[in-house]
């Protein structure tokens, strides 16, 4: 079916909101697992983030503002690093990177995932060590595979002949001998949206395995003896919530190291299952526990390995969402509240699709609350949209909020982290907000909020 041509979620009139979806209790209760884990709501009814008020938060910084809980975003870096042991986690940049994060990222023994060149700036930048770098890409410049061997990144993950041709080139003028992985495209669709999942093979990632271009490739590498092949490489989609698919694309992986065994008379070191991993945005959605995931993909690995006769590989995964997501939420002042004749009660927030593209883009479901005060209202069905000239600008699509919503309150949309300042855009020259870290009572400033001036400093007339 064809999405309406005003945006996916502009053609149905009146809601009883999603099956799911039920009327809470309590309005003002937070879903723990929806929230980063020093939230809390006080007794005043205002929400807090570590150990800070979002009335203060907003009068510091003003709205919209991506907020990020540092203690909650450190203890899940830790929890991956922990949970995969000896296994290498590279935090996939694409989600949410700032040369912050890059530091904090160093400062827990993550390694880091990119996936362009204004990437890889920032990870040097910040502080990332080169050899902890994987550098990703489905066409990757002359300029940016240039920095990457230039700056002596650990690996760079080829996606075609095209780039390793080009890079076979860069290696040969520079003197070096960069680490290669070979991106695989295994045949295995996440259960996800389409557009996010990425390991079928009508896509524009990787080489087929089935069709044979995945072995070619490590043929052509491996023949011409320019590049050091350290292993392969697969990724299967978005918000997975099991290891079903990754056991699926283990043994064909697996199956392709067997054959480069056989015909080269090597096994190569590594092997990188890639990310994906799930989070909650609403309360339908189950994520697992970093140690569930850690211990079924290193028990399917070690399974297929024992039954190919291979060595087992360094295992090595790239979450980014899993780490971030839940880290952060976006802090919004509400600007108008509009009941449609019954329809549909309207929630005008001053953000919207120039800072959370998704909800329009993916059809991506969020929550949120009133988080300024709280209230002994009932809860109503309302629609969180932005302030943008487009009927599908909507941030949350149903949500319960207080029947006294009103213009001024502060309100929350939880799990933000990955993706949406990433995505975030310029639209009607609305200026991105900024990310402010929050710990120990305090808050700061790690990406700060454009201004017209800034929109106008590129505009040359």
């Amino acid at each position: 079916m064809r999405a309406h041509e005003a945006g996916a979620l502009h053609a149905d009139l009146g809601s009883s909101g999603p099956s799911w979806l039920r009327t809470p209790a309590d309005v003002n209760a937070l879903v723990p697992i929806l929230w980063p884990k020093t939230v809390t709501r006080g007794e005043n009814g205002q929400i807090t983030v570590g150990g800070v008020e979002v009335g203060q938060i907003a009068r510091d910084h003003g709205t919209p503002a991506y907020v990020l809980d540092e203690a909650d975003f450190r203890d899940r870096c830790r929890n991956f690093r922990n949970a995969f042991g000896g296994a290498e986690v590279y935090y996939a940049g694409k989600a949410f990177l700032a040369t912050a994060v890059v530091k904090i990222l160093v400062e827990e023994g993550l390694s880091l995932d990119v996936c362009t060149g204004g990437e890889l700036a920032v990870a040097l930048k910040g502080g990332m060590p080169p050899e902890r770098i994987g550098l990703h890409g489905n066409n990757k410049s002359v300029e940016e595979l240039t920095a990457a061997v230039e700056a002596g990144v650990g690996r760079i993950i080829v996606d075609s002949f095209d780039e390793i041709e080009r890079l076979t080139r860069i290696a040969i003028e520079s003197g070096r001998r960069p680490n290669v992985m070979v991106r695989v495209t295994v045949g295995v669709e996440a259960h996800t949206h389409e557009f996010i999942a990425t390991a079928h093979e009508d896509q524009k990632f990787g080489f087929s395995l089935a069709g044979g271009a995945a072995a070619e490739a490590v043929d052509k590498i491996l023949a011409d003896d320019v590049l050091e092949l350290r292993g392969l490489h697969s990724h299967i989609g978005s918000q997975i919530f099991d290891a079903s698919g990754f056991e699926v694309a283990a043994r064909r992986l697996l199956s392709l190291q067997a054959r480069i065994s056989e015909v080269h008379g090597r096994e190569l070191p590594e092997l990188d299952l890639g990310g994906g991993f799930g989070i909650a945005y609403t309360t339908q959605d189950e994520p697992a526990e970093p140690h569930d995931l850690a211990g079924d993909l290193l028990r399917i690995v070690k399974q297929e390995c024992a039954a190919l006769h291979l060595s087992v590989p360094h295992l090595s995964v790239e979450p980014g969402r899993a780490i971030v997501g839940p880290a952060m939420f976006t802090l919004y002042e509400v600007g108008t509240v509009k009941d449609v004749d019954g329809i549909r009660t309207y929630v005008s927030v001053d953000g919207g699709m120039s800072d959370n593209i998704r909800t329009a883009l993916y059809d991506a479901a969020y929550s949120a609350t009133v988080a300024g005060r709280a209230s002994s209202e009932p809860p109503i069905l309302a629609r969180v949209v932005g302030k943008h000239c487009e009927s599908g600008d909507i941030v949350v699509k149903d949500e319960f909020l207080p029947a006294d919503v009103k213009a001024g309150d502060l309100l929350a949309v939880p799990g933000t982290g990955a993706y949406c300042r990433s995505m975030a855009s310029n639209y009607n020259h609305v200026p991105r907000p900024p990310v402010v870290a929050v710990a120990d009572g305090a808050s700061r400033v790690i990406v700060r909020r454009e201004t017209v001036d800034d929109l106008l400093r590129l505009d040359v007339g």
